[in-house]
């Protein structure tokens, strides 16, 4: 259905839940909001259809007990295609984004062969997800050694910043940078005014302690003695390199994934100073706790790992107290082959957590059971998350912005399967996590994309493609191709 009136009891607009009745123009964009007295939204509803023929043709009633929020964006997504679409690719990537609210998505650069690490592999990235798409999709761009001449046309062709590693990134086309290299790439993305997003571990502190517990060779069983081997010290090493080469350089940086709570005073300090970093988590970092996971239960691996009880909360402490700004999936899943490889050595296993459908009904759960609403989730993983990639018109509700919406359930109890998810490879570390709060409906610039949670068959490939802050100064015209893109 194409929404043209929506009309609610409870809807997030400046930070509040409030009775409101949303109108959608023909271009997907909330045209004009009125407020409502409490209790209203029915009788509304029924005034709206009286004066509007159309109306009723377009009308979104929306049940009194249901939440209507921003449409999540999700700015840290591995889709793998092209290359390794066995693994995930945007059909059943952005389908699983859509059914878990999730209204945009940024794709990461890596593990897609080829890696978009220049122009020419951003357009068979395009050309990849062109026609298959769920939600709006948005890309990164890569820092790798050797392509520092390839960034300033990467961000002239609409990527929204560059991810690079400061360690192995797992797979052998995206080989991580040296110092030097970070800081060249750096100076250049600071001269044009981009973004660089970073994986920050350090390898010298990963193969020490690797060494200490027995070496690299070792099967590895409990996920505690796994996690052990990628100490918190490997994040708070890196991360503190990595802030000097921000001080050095002045480039707009953004720690990727922080799993280690001990780096939350460092990056206080680096606030303190001026310096231009933002920092994010992932829902499995704060729902879950490594003594608690099985063994051998490769789904809840990820790198950075997994840590204790008392980190997941100070994770918690530093997201309310702003610390960290936002949180988003870091989705990356990989075939049955790969994930459980070794099994169950965890060493061997491919590290990600498949998390998209789930993370925010998982998240929003476990806020409410530390006394946080929806509101707040709603700043981590929407506001904040378009803030970081310049979506200006996406993360919020108002006027001018696209009328991209999720609809919760907050009562709705659930509990995950893997195999109703619609990601590629049904495995997920949330396989039977029970989440109370279920996403119920989505909307895609005025289009809703599903009403009902277990039905996909009313969803519409009607994503388009993002263009990056960069991509508007001294562009030429779109040309035929890039017609569909934004």
């Amino acid at each position: 259905m194409t929404v043209r009136h929506l009309i609610a009891e409870r809807v997030l607009i400046e930070g509040d839940l409030v009775p409101a009745h949303l109108e959608i123009d023909h271009q997907g964009a909330v045209r004009r909001i009125t407020r409502l007295a409490p209790g209203q939204a029915a009788r509304h509803a029924a005034i709206v259809r009286a004066r509007d023929v159309s109306g009723g043709a377009g009308m979104l009633r929306v049940p009194p007990r249901l939440v209507v929020l921003p449409g999540n964006v999700d700015s840290h997504v591995h889709l793998n295609e092209p290359g390794r679409t066995s693994w995930e690719g945007f059909a059943t990537g952005t389908m699983a984004a859509a059914l878990g609210g999730v209204t945009t998505i940024v794709d990461m650069p890596l593990n897609s062969i080829p890696p978009t690490v220049d122009v020419p592999s951003l357009r068979a990235k395009q050309a990849a997800a062109a026609g298959q798409t769920y939600v709006d999709v948005g890309f990164w761009g890569g820092v790798v050694p050797g392509n520092a001449e390839d960034l300033e046309p990467l961000w002239e062709a609409g990527v929204f910043g560059f991810k690079c590693f400061l360690l192995d990134s797992g797979v052998p086309e995206f080989p991580p940078v040296s110092p030097a290299q970070l800081r060249e790439a750096m100076t250049r993305i600071r001269g044009f005014g981009g973004l660089l997003i970073v994986h920050a571990e350090d390898a010298r502190t990963i193969d020490t302690a690797t060494a200490a517990l027995g070496g690299q060779f070792r099967k590895v069983r409990r996920y505690a003695e796994w996690a052990a081997t990628r100490p918190a010290e490997a994040e708070l090493t890196a991360i503190e390199g990595l802030l000097e080469a921000v001080r050095e350089t002045g480039c707009r940086t953004h720690i990727l994934h922080l799993a280690a709570a001990g780096a939350l005073e460092t990056i206080q300090t680096a606030r303190d100073e001026g310096l231009p970093v933002t920092v994010e988590t992932c829902p499995h970092y704060l729902c879950f706790e490594a003594e608690s996971v099985p063994d051998g239960a490769a789904e809840f691996k990820c790198c950075p790992p997994i840590r204790d009880a008392g980190n997941r909360e100070a994770l918690w402490q530093g997201l309310q107290e702003g610390l960290i700004d936002m949180v988003v999936t870091d989705h990356s899943p990989a075939t049955r082959e790969q994930k459980y490889k070794g099994a169950p050595d965890l060493s061997q296993a491919w590290g990600g957590v498949s998390g998209l459908q789930v993370g925010f009904a998982a998240v929003a759960s476990a806020a409410a059971q530390r006394g946080i609403g929806l509101e707040q989730v709603s700043r981590w993983m929407a506001q904040r998350t378009a803030a970081l990639v310049g979506l200006s018109h996406k993360g919020r509700i108002a006027v001018g912005c696209d009328a991209d919406f999720l609809i919760y359930d907050p009562e709705q109890t659930h509990v995950v399967s893997s195999a109703g998810l619609a990601h590629k490879n049904p495995i997920s570390a949330y396989d039977g996590y029970e989440i109370r709060g279920t996403v119920v409906g989505a909307v895609l610039r005025g289009v809703e994309l599903f009403s009902d949670q277990d039905s996909t068959a009313t969803l519409l490939s009607g994503g388009e493609q993002l263009r990056g802050p960069g991509y508007s100064a001294g562009r030429p015209a779109r040309s035929e191709e890039e017609v569909g893109t934004r």
